[in-house]
């Protein structure tokens, strides 16, 4: 590809100047400019990449999928396909069977599918949760390992009973303490004795609440958190709640079990009331001392804030380790209030953006009683 060819493709029909494109530039050159270029004219009234960009059939627009998944990879198919959709208001992507199951998953898109899912058609439905899924499945498979082992690794395993099984045993006692019946021919320890840990307690050890803003800037933070709740929800050692709220607040605890379930009980938009929300959660706290709230906002309240700061340094002073995540995204960059988050911080309530990596060292903080506003500034600090 030359250099004009490059700049041409960069540029659009605004620098035919350049010369012309032929083969597959020309397709690719196309394939862009459906939604990067800027229609001359109203769509169906000419134009060489203008027309028709409303009534493009199902069968154009699975054309076009297919032609920007040949040309880039797949994360950069998702930009533009969600490009796509907001710049062009290409919603025929999501509302039909046939062009919605061509799509790239991506945490965006399912964002938007959530924010349009009253207007779904029947036909299409079963398609947007196969899509949803893919993404659910994707982001467990990064979380999972990781939360669990932050949660096992941090509850109270200081008691040690005669179970013996393998999956009891405690190997770092173990080799401790068989350290003098090290054999330097064999190289390697020579048990004597072994020590195991006690059987796990079935009962709900700590209480688990993720409170998640429904707003429509928190679509990215929504969807890992609400990933995150069904994780958590699945450990025997948690009692775990997950409440999503805008000016109303919904407790979609019962959807835990599958998060997909849970998302499509997530509508994004609308305003927000977060003291309401904190409101309600202070209802599911019965051992405040063994209780982790996690609030995820970006603080713009549109109820009573002096309220809210209230609720929350009464749950400080409970003893409930209270934190809000800014934002839950793989920037971990958020948009919020400052004044209110830095009213907060002065309670011992840290705020801060947190990448999902993050997650499990705040969570295993949390529960070891660490200073999670301290722990909060070095994890979160470039």
């Amino acid at each position: 590809m030359t250099r004009n060819e490059r700049w041409r493709l960069i540029l659009g029909k605004t620098a035919d100047e350049l010369g012309p494109l032929g083969g597959e530039l020309e397709t690719l050159d196309q394939a862009l400019g459906m939604i990067y270029d800027e229609d001359e004219k109203p769509a169906g009234q000419g134009g060489p990449r203008s027309a028709g960009l409303g009534q493009r059939s199902g069968v154009r627009l699975a054309r076009w999928l297919g032609d920007i998944r040949s040309y880039f990879p797949s994360d950069v198919v998702a930009v533009i396909q969600q490009d796509a959709i907001e710049r062009k208001g290409l919603t025929q992507l999501l509302f039909e069977p046939e062009t919605l199951g061509q799509v790239t998953p991506s945490i965006e898109l399912v964002g938007t599918l959530m924010s349009l899912k009253g207007m779904i058609p029947d036909q299409t439905k079963e398609t947007a949760r196969q899509v949803v899924r893919a993404v659910v499945e994707e982001i467990i498979k990064k979380m999972q390992s990781s939360l669990e082992s932050a949660v096992r690794g941090s509850l109270d395993r200081s008691r040690h009973a005669p179970q013996k099984s393998l999956p009891n045993l405690d190997w770092k006692r173990t080799i401790g303490g068989n350290l003098k019946n090290y054999d330097p021919t064999r190289r390697t320890v020579v048990p004597e004795r072994f020590h195991f840990f006690a059987r796990q307690h079935r009962r709900k050890e700590w209480n688990v609440i993720v409170c998640m803003d429904q707003s429509g800037s928190m679509a990215e933070s929504v969807v890992y958190g609400a990933v995150t709740g069904a994780i958590l929800a699945s450990m025997p050692a948690l009692e775990t709640h997950v409440i999503v709220f805008d000016t109303e607040v919904v407790d979609l605890t019962a959807q835990c079990s599958d998060p997909v379930d849970l998302l499509f009980g997530v509508q994004l938009g609308g305003g927000t009331d977060i003291n309401r929300a904190v409101a309600y959660c202070q209802g599911l706290v019965h051992d405040p001392q063994r209780t982790i709230f996690i609030l995820i906002t970006d603080l713009f309240e549109g109820g009573n804030s002096a309220e809210l700061v209230r609720r929350m340094e009464a749950l400080r002073g409970d003893g409930v380790r209270a934190m809000v995540m800014l934002a839950l995204s793989d920037s971990g960059v958020p948009t919020y209030d400052e004044h209110l988050a830095k009213r907060l911080r002065n309670l011992g309530v840290p705020c801060f953006g947190c990448t999902p990596g993050l997650l499990p060292d705040f969570l295993s903080g949390a529960l070891k009683g660490a200073d999670l506003v301290a722990l909060a500034q070095r994890l979160s600090s470039p």
